[in-house]
């Protein structure tokens, strides 16, 4: 495994982690969630990633209990928690609120089964709260030891920065790390919005979806798999969004480069997002231990991605973002 500093902050995670969205305690059995977790840290991951809103709180049930049943030393593993989507939907059961921090924050630690979060995020941007009452609640949290370091999810620049204005006028822990999309389909925001916060602020990030919400695993070239996350009731959104014509054509031809490299199209993937400097850590999602462990071999292929092999997969991507000219 390699580990990677938080942007500029000390703390190290390794450069591949393991999340829970859609799986734990929906798509798969505890006993096959202990089996991917065991897995993931025997192989080096030391980042365990979820939130209150992933199966309404049952994720992070899951989660703590086997974080409690397998009792890895607390400083080897680090564990992450989201507010804004909530378990219910009472007024100040969601949002960005302070009341919603606080109380999100407490339920997730029981549902953990942890004294403190090692991140917590804002899971995403509330035009309800103002960032200022965000700020207050995230700093007071960490004051009080429930967190260590926090930070945004899917938040725009402007608005990071505004928090991170309102921090350094009244010296308040700014968020530190931002967990947004990044893969070879989804670019801008990371590459280009984001750019500027990585050199002047030291932003860390721990990306989701590097396989396009398994687009890029080449699984639904012929038909949807009864078993995948695309058939899940509910993401028609998701599916309509990740299986496209143009995608598909593109997706063809990325294969074929797997196969001239002797890797898998998701370890080609995953591979490319570990490439850009400014990713701390890519989020992988598995439902068996065997795609799990195809995924965390990834790690090795990095030599295999020389420039001349980067330069051929953006002939194929055709989206390379534009960077502004400051």
């Amino acid at each position: 495994m390699i580990y990677r500093n938080l942007g500029k902050w000390g703390v190290k995670v390794s450069a591949l982690s393991f999340g829970s969205w859609l799986t734990f305690g929906k798509m798969m059995d505890d006993a096959t969630a202990e089996a991917c977790m065991i897995m993931a840290y025997d192989h080096g991951v030391n980042f365990f990633d979820n939130a209150e809103g992933y199966v309404h709180g049952k994720s992070e049930r899951v989660m703590g209990a086997i974080l409690h049943k397998r009792n890895w030393p607390r400083d080897t593993y680090m564990v992450s928690s989201k507010v804004y989507f909530g378990v219910g939907d009472k007024p100040n059961q969601t949002g960005l609120s302070k009341k919603h921090i606080f109380e999100a924050c407490h339920a997730a630690l029981q549902r953990l089964q942890v004294d403190y979060l090692d991140f917590y995020y804002c899971h995403r941007p509330d035009s309800t709260t103002p960032i200022e009452e965000t700020v207050w609640a995230m700093h007071q949290l960490i004051m009080q030891g429930k967190v260590l370091y926090w930070g945004t999810s899917e938040w725009s620049a402007q608005q990071i920065m505004q928090a991170w204005s309102f921090c350094r006028e009244h010296h308040l822990v700014p968020p530190v790390v931002e967990q947004p999309q990044y893969n070879m389909f989804h670019r801008e925001r990371f590459e280009r919005e984001y750019q500027r916060l990585y050199s002047e602020l030291g932003l860390g990030t721990t990306i989701w979806s590097p396989l396009a919400s398994g687009a890029l695993t080449g699984k639904y070239a012929a038909e949807i798999p009864a078993d995948s996350r695309l058939s899940v009731k509910g993401l028609e959104w998701l599916r309509d969004s990740s299986i496209t014509p143009d995608r598909q054509q593109k997706i063809s031809a990325l294969q074929s480069v797997a196969s001239d490299l002797g890797c898998t199209l998701p370890q080609l993937a995953i591979t490319w997002c570990l490439l850009n400097p400014n990713v701390s850590t890519v989020i992988l999602g598995a439902t068996k231990t065997t795609q799990l462990s195809e995924d965390l071999k990834a790690i090795d292929m990095l030599p295999l991605l020389t420039a001349e092999v980067q330069q051929r997969i953006e002939l194929v991507l055709q989206n390379k973002p534009e960077l502004p000219k400051w």
